[in-house]
Order: structure tokens, then C-alpha cells, then sequence
């Protein structure tokens, strides 16, 4: 019994070593980052970054309008106003009306759907990708990724961001960026408003790539709560049972 409560410890162990050492984004350790789904102040300023910026060219066919009002309590109003900018109506999935055949033209493949990127990449890789743009004359768009090297799109938050640059010679094996600088006095926000910015749209497309998680958290809540219950009657019916049992 030893042996076995000691090896299901260890491998509990080992996986929790692996799934924490999991943490490379390209050339560079992922940056440092933890969604907060409570936060629905920051995910209703990351779902405006996400559709002013993000759907001219990419979808999130998976997810409603509707549903990301109610769960991000903004009203249904304000929400036709500010998230859609197209003839869909609340109810209808995040799609745009970018052609597949156009899109293939001018970026060499469809960009792909965003809902469940966070999922599938993890939210420290989407953060770390969305930061560390940077100038590259040599790249079609103009633009490279340290997390995501020759990547097929332009950096559509530039104009928030700023202009990025490769530091003089830190330029390794096949010409590959390893750090880069923010160039003063360019991008409308500061750097610390547009790490926010990017933090805001990291939390928003976590939330969006499982929403469910939102429910599920208040229900967890209600279920300890129950089971912590539970415990204290069954332990009083465990007690009386066996009060007269010599």
C-alpha cells in the first residue's frame, strides 16, 4: 500500500514538473501571465480590442455576440453599438465577411479562427506572441515575432504598440531576434497602457476560448459549500451510530 501511495505521488509529481517546464514561446521563455475570468471590467476592454482589431481578418466562429454580452454584463444595446460593425445581429456567431479565396491572396493562408486560441497555444504563449512584434524590412508585412518567427501578418496593434526593433547583434543562428527594444516616443499608448491593452485581450480570448469556466466557478463555489456540509451531518450520523458500540 506504501509502495503504491509513494509511486502515485511521484508520478503526480513528475507530470506537475512537465506541465510546469512547458513555458517556451519561440526563441524566448514565455513571459509571466494568469487570467483573471472574474475580472469582467478587463475582458469587456479586451473584447473592444478584440473586434476593432482583430476581426478584420480573423473570426471567432465558435462564440456569440449574445453570449459574451451576458457573461461580460454589457447590455445588449451598448453591445450592438460597440462589438458589431457589420450587418449581424446579437445572436449571430463572430464572423467576418472576408472572402477565403482573398485572404489566401494577400496573406498566403485563411487566418485562422481565434476563438479557442488560447486553448490550444495556452495563455502565456498568446501574451508573450501579441507583445514581442517587431520591425523585419526582410518579412512581407514588415514585421516578425519572437514567439512565432516569420510569422504571415502584419502587427495590426502597431499603432497602439509602437515600432519595435531588434537589439544590435543579438541576432543568432540564422538571423533569428532574441531581444528587442521599444522605440521611443512612437504608438499612442505608453508601454506600460499597451502591456495593459494586451493583458485585457489575453484575459478576454481566455475567457472566450471556455466561457463555461465562468459558470462552473460559481458553481464549484456552491459544491464545496454543499459537500462541507455534508461532511458535518454525515460525521454527527456517524457518531451517533456508533455511540452504543462497545
Amino acid at each position: 500500500m506504501r509502495k503504491l501511495a509513494l509511486t502515485l505521488t511521484l508520478l503526480l509529481a513528475s507530470m506537475a514538473v512537465l506541465a510546469a517546464g512547458d513555458k517556451s514561446c519561440g526563441q524566448i521563455d514565455c513571459y509571466e501571465f494568469k487570467a483573471d475570468i472574474s475580472d469582467k471590467a478587463s475582458m469587456q476592454r479586451g473584447a473592444a480590442t478584440f473586434v476593432n482589431y482583430c476581426m478584420g481578418c480573423h473570426e471567432a466562429a465558435y462564440s456569440r455576440y449574445e453570449r459574451v454580452a451576458t457573461d461580460l454584463d454589457i447590455p445588449i444595446e451598448l453591445a450592438e453599438q460597440n462589438l458589431i460593425f457589420d450587418d449581424s445581429k446579437i445572436g449571430s456567431l463572430m464572423v467576418n465577411a472576408m472572402q477565403e479565396d482573398a485572404a489566401k491572396k494577400w496573406f498566403g493562408a485563411t487566418p485562422p479562427d481565434l476563438t479557442l486560441v488560447a486553448r490550444s497555444r495556452g495563455p502565456e504563449w498568446l501574451y508573450t506572441y501579441l507583445l514581442t512584434f517587431y520591425e523585419d524590412p526582410s518579412r512581407p508585412w514588415g514585421a516578425n515575432n519572437l514567439a512565432f518567427k516569420d510569422v504571415g501578418m502584419p502587427n495590426v496593434l502597431l499603432e497602439l504598440q509602437g515600432t519595435q526593433k531588434c537589439l544590435p547583434g543579438d541576432e543568432g543562428d540564422h538571423g533569428i531576434c532574441a531581444n528587442i527594444e521599444h522605440v521611443a516616443d512612437t504608438g499612442s499608448q505608453t508601454v506600460e497602457e499597451f502591456e495593459q491593452t494586451i493583458w485585457d485581450l489575453t484575459n478576454y480570448m481566455t475567457y472566450m476560448a471556455e466561457p463555461a469556466a465562468l459558470e462552473r466557478k460559481r458553481l464549484g463555489v456552491y459544491v464545496l459549500l454543499f459537500l462541507a456540509l455534508f461532511m458535518v451531518f454525515a460525521w454527527l450520523l456517524n457518531r451517533e451510530y456508533w455511540k452504543d458500540v462497545h
